[in-house]
């Protein structure tokens, strides 16, 4: 008995990725990991949800921003995993791209908050405040995420 093979699944393709290059303490200059710089920005057009190249360029700022890790600058490796969490979200307009946008920067934020209290968390006040900060956070988060998934069921449902 042979077995026919009707179809073979796709592999999905890698999110993509960007290299920094420090400028200072608190900026980078994001560009292509593998120099093709055309396509890339391609990709992260269509990531973002974008023709835009104003949108793509403030929405990798405001991912620079979250993408600091606790006593150190900014993160690759944080930007990086945004990017494929905005990716993921496949945001199809500038709208759901902000919402994914906001999504990864207070998801980024609310796990660097957490990352904190690895340290022991120190006072009392000290743990009240990382908490708080941390709660208000991911609040946050799953309010922007019920707000993109009813952005997404309502362009569903507009066909």
């Amino acid at each position: 008995m042979t077995r026919r093979i009707t179809s073979v699944p796709e592999r999905p393709r890698p999110p993509v990725r960007v290299r920094l290059r420090r400028i200072t303490a608190n900026q980078s200059k994001p560009y292509p990991p593998d120099g093709q710089g055309k396509i890339w920005w391609e990709r992260l057009k269509k990531a973002f949800g974008t023709v835009s190249s104003d949108f793509v360029n403030a929405s990798l700022f405001q991912l620079q921003s979250a993408a600091r890790l606790p006593c150190s600058g900014i993160s690759e490796i944080g930007m990086n995993a945004a990017l494929a969490l905005i990716e993921a979200a496949a945001p199809k307009d500038e709208i759901e791209g902000a919402l994914a946008v906001q999504m990864a920067c207070t998801h980024t934020a609310a796990l660097s908050v957490l990352a904190r209290f690895g340290s022991g968390g120190g006072t009392d006040r000290r743990v009240v405040a990382l908490a708080s900060a941390a709660a208000r956070l991911l609040r946050a988060y799953s309010g922007t995420s019920r707000l993109f998934a009813g952005c997404v069921m309502a362009a569903i449902q507009r066909g």
